[in-house]
């Protein structure tokens, strides 16, 4: 089993490839929310056995789906029991706009993980903020911390822009750096 777990709700498939990439990166484990908002079997022993949880999902009218909020009102009884304490988080996002109030979603997840006695991993990467920039670029939507992905509304989970999928990878990696600074 690996020490990093992907948590995450996909609505139409994007938030899905995004967590692939990170997972690719972090070398850790998908675990996928369902539609009904809830985790498959074994899901939550997984997560007690991580040392690092990475939430993902899309931000829907300004935070996370309520799928994902389902998942996370469910970890009250591990909350109350502090059973999460001191583990590492981190967290991702996507949504149709190049905003798309994802911030709230990202603080949000901050919270979240602050409210377990947890731990929260940053994206530490330089925003591509200059006039050359394009979405092939790393860090193009200047996230901080967490990771911020752009998909159309219109586009295909195939045309999720390059410079995010990048930008997923590359936080995966330092993910799995911080954890194993933690071991």
């Amino acid at each position: 089993m690996s020490d990093i777990v992907v948590v995450y709700h996909s609505g139409f498939g994007h938030t899905r490839r995004v967590a692939e990439y990170v997972a690719k990166g972090a070398n850790a484990a998908l675990l996928e929310i369902d539609q009904n908002g809830d985790l498959p079997e074994n899901g939550w022993e997984t997560l007690d056995k991580a040392k690092t949880i990475v939430f993902g999902s899309p931000t829907y009218m300004g935070n996370a789906s309520w799928q994902f909020k389902k998942f996370a009102d469910a970890t009250s009884r591990i909350w109350f029991n502090r059973g999460w304490q001191n583990k590492l988080f981190a967290g991702f996002t996507n949504s149709a706009s190049p905003v798309g109030d994802k911030g709230c979603t990202m603080a949000w997840f901050q919270v979240l993980a602050a409210q377990h006695g947890g731990i929260w991993i940053s994206l530490d990467l330089l925003p591509s903020n200059t006039k050359a920039a394009t979405k092939a670029d790393i860090n193009v939507l200047g996230g901080a911390a967490g990771l911020l992905v752009q998909s159309p509304s219109d586009a295909s989970v195939d045309e999720i822009p390059s410079g995010d999928l990048e930008t997923a990878t590359t936080y995966g990696v330092r993910i799995a750096k911080v954890t194993a600074r933690f071991k």
